[in-house]
């Protein structure tokens, strides 16, 4: 059973950081796709950043520069960091793990940027 669990997410003040954690079991998960995605309430769901089994990263235009994604194939672990946080950061945060046209997703952790 493919089980992605998200973890990190909380309250912080604009400017602040957080780093967002997924830990996966089930899959391979050296030689899956995996991406960060985001849903703000009213909005659909968007990609914010992605790494390959290369480690080739590539980054929604918003976050460049402010968040970076990486991941720990020996702990099964694909990580967030997110610097300069402001209020369109806001919202729920999405690991997803693909291989092929399978894609498999954790639950999400709220994210909530505000004084």
């Amino acid at each position: 059973q493919v089980q992605l669990v998200e973890s990190g997410g909380g309250l912080v003040q604009p400017g602040g950081s957080l780093r967002l954690s997924c830990a996966a079991s089930g899959i391979a998960f050296s030689i899956y796709f995996l991406g960060w995605y985001r849903q703000a309430p009213g909005k659909q769901r968007e990609l914010v950043a992605s790494i390959t089994n290369g480690d080739n990263t590539n980054y929604a235009d918003s976050v460049k520069g402010r968040f970076t994604i990486s991941r720990d194939n020996a702990k099964n672990t694909v990580y967030l960091q997110m610097n300069s946080l402001n209020a369109e950061d806001t919202a729920v945060y999405y690991c997803m793990a693909r291989r092929g046209l399978q894609p498999y997703w954790g639950k999400g952790t709220l994210v909530t940027v505000s004084a």
